[in-house]
């Protein structure tokens, strides 16, 4: 009879120890599970960081580039009242202006605007050009740029304002 005794009091342990096993099991499960939502809380939150530096940075690059906009207009008469000044009896009088050109243009350079080189008798690209024109043209002039209207310029690697130019038919 003492053997019966001994088999229910075993047989209890291993109920509790069952239960516990249990608990210890979902104790793990809720633990790894937690542990799965903490790291990607924190992949989120380095990826949040990664983008707002990123965005940080990008508008930064771009953030003078609606004032740099404005000023190519008066870039240009610039650029055309120097050329016409050459043509002039008394260009040395224009010298000033010259001076002022040349600072301006330094100026516009070292905030990051930058001139598209185009040449006439380049290959016209509709990514880098803007065609205004076609007029006829020998045959070896098809596809090729005849004329440049206006120059085009850049900040950084982003195209601000394209050149317009007239392309041989």
């Amino acid at each position: 009879m003492a053997k019966k005794i001994v088999n229910k009091k075993q047989s209890k342990p291993k109920t509790n120890n069952n239960k516990f096993e249990n608990q210890i099991n979902d104790l793990k499960k809720e633990l790894k599970e937690e542990e799965d939502k903490y790291l990607r809380l924190f992949a989120e939150f380095e990826n949040y960081k990664k983008r707002t530096t990123k965005e940080r940075i990008d508008l930064y690059k771009t953030a003078g580039q609606d004032v740099i906009s404005s000023l190519l207009p008066v870039l240009d008469d610039f650029t055309r009242a120097i050329k016409e000044s050459k043509k002039m009896k008394n260009s040395g009088d224009f010298v000033g202006l010259e001076l002022i050109f040349n600072k301006f243009n330094d100026i516009l350079k070292t905030n990051g605007l930058l001139d598209l080189d185009v040449n006439k008798g380049d290959s016209f690209d509709a990514d880098l050009h803007e065609a205004i024109s076609q007029i006829k043209s020998e045959k070896k002039d098809s596809g090729k740029i005849i004329d440049i209207i206006e120059k085009g310029y850049k900040m950084g690697d982003k195209i601000i304002r394209f050149p317009k130019v007239v392309v041989g038919q």
